[in-house]
């Protein structure tokens, strides 16, 4: 093993340069790869909590909170409140529903390119490695 090699630096870099593909894919619709996921978890669990919604995605809860609140001024999301008046409940509004429909193609069309470079079984490789982590 290369002790001069940091695994973090070489993940973050990765990552940077794979989040950057879903930007530039979605960046017509006037939202990142952040966002988009987001939303799609939002549409997936609807009506979501704030709290089950960053279970979901593994960011505490005040951060999937200010990640929300960008999505509301964007006219992408609802907020209300819960049963219980200290918990918001997230819904996708209409027009998050209509970047959901129209990112869905350049989300897909990033994961095949993605694939298409790793190949099918080194994008499944990268996936359980990933996981081990």
């Amino acid at each position: 093993m290369n002790k001069d090699i940091c695994h973090c630096i070489v993940l973050r870099k990765a990552s940077r340069r794979v989040s950057s593909y879903y930007d530039e894919a979605l960046a017509p619709l006037g939202v990142n790869i952040a966002q988009f996921s987001l939303l799609r978890h939002i549409s997936r669990m609807a009506p979501v909590s704030l709290t089950d919604l960053g279970a979901r995605v593994e960011l505490d809860r005040s951060t999937v909170g200010r990640n929300a609140k960008v999505l509301e001024r964007m006219g992408l999301v609802d907020i209300r409140s819960g049963k219980d008046q200290r918990e918001a409940t997230l819904t996708v509004s209409e027009a998050g529903q209509a970047i959901l429909r129209e990112g869905a193609p350049l989300w897909d069309s990033v994961q095949d390119a993605i694939e298409a470079r790793l190949g099918p079984d080194g994008a499944d490789r990268l996936r359980e490695l990933l996981a081990a982590l």
